[in-house]
């Protein structure tokens, strides 16, 4: 497979596998991006008909998804100021659809995004926490 970004083959099959295992049949795609380009790492087969359809369909998407790359610090910041909410730092964020969810978790200098149809929630925590320990260890 020939990747756009830095991504690793060893990094792309773990993350296939983290987020599949996580969210089974629901899911429908996962990319792979940088502030200056993505890679599709899966897609669901009965969704596009090619990886060119796929890449014109997830431009858009991982083009507003690259706001995390600020988004995410900032967050985090005001999180840990005294007075601030003591959430804790940023992690992952999850976009509610009609029909189906975008998950989307920064690490560093490099995103994931898995888009999936309507279910279940909590299978999202433990596919953003298989990603984001993936990353820790590139």
């Amino acid at each position: 497979m020939t990747f756009q970004t830095d991504i690793s083959e060893k990094l792309n099959d773990g993350i296939v596998s983290g987020v599949r295992t996580s969210l089974g049949d629901e899911l429908r795609s996962i990319v792979y991006f940088t502030p200056s380009a993505f890679d599709i790492l899966y897609r669901r087969q009965d969704l596009y008909d090619s990886v060119e359809e796929a890449r014109a369909a997830k431009s858009r998407l991982v083009e507003f998804e690259r706001t995390g790359f600020a988004e995410g610090p900032v967050r985090t910041a005001i999180a840990r100021r005294d007075g601030g909410s003591e959430i804790g730092p940023y992690e992952f964020t999850v976009r509610f659809h009609e029909d189906g969810f975008v998950v989307r978790v920064i690490h560093g200098d490099v995103g994931v995004l898995f888009t999936t149809d309507s279910m279940d929630v909590n299978g999202f925590e433990d596919a953003a926490t298989a990603v984001t320990g993936l990353l820790d260890e590139e």
